[in-house]
């Protein structure tokens, strides 16, 4: 082992979340499974997840689009990174992008269903805190 690689600290543990929006300006959002071997079961929270191995947050991010719902989002743009202290520990980055479908015919891979969501309702919703904290984050300061 070299002498500096001992210096090095482990990697942070990452993920990687989207904010989808339709052209009403709503937000794509996914039911979590009532399990409760899962983080935040039965909480509304954006599709997304972690980092494998050395995978970078953007690859990610692609990866779990399709695995979770079967999606491609053309034109996502990574916004910020949250660590989220009130879970995980993990530094969370956030995605935006658009997708014009109908939510409810995507194959959902795993969680209870999709759907979008006006932003005036979100405060209905049962939403993990640090994915609160991105939304508002993001709906104070959209994407040009």
């Amino acid at each position: 082992m070299h002498s500096n690689a001992m210096a090095q600290e482990p990697p942070t543990a990452s993920g990687a979340v989207a904010i989808i929006t339709n052209r009403r300006g709503e937000l794509l959002l996914h039911l979590r499974d009532d399990l409760p071997t899962i983080a935040w079961p039965d909480h509304w929270s954006l599709l997304g997840g972690s980092a494998e191995g050395d995978e970078s947050a953007a690859a990610a991010i692609v990866r779990e689009l399709h695995e979770e719902a079967e999606l491609t989002v053309d034109d996502l743009t990574e916004l910020f990174a949250l660590r989220d202290l009130h879970g995980s520990g993990k530094l969370i980055t956030f995605f935006a992008g658009t997708w014009d479908g109908d939510e409810t015919q995507l194959p959902l891979a795993e969680g209870v269903k999709l759907q979008f969501f006006a932003p005036e309702h979100l405060d209905l919703l049962t939403i993990p805190p640090l994915i609160r904290d991105g939304i508002h984050r993001y709906l104070a300061a959209p994407p040009a």
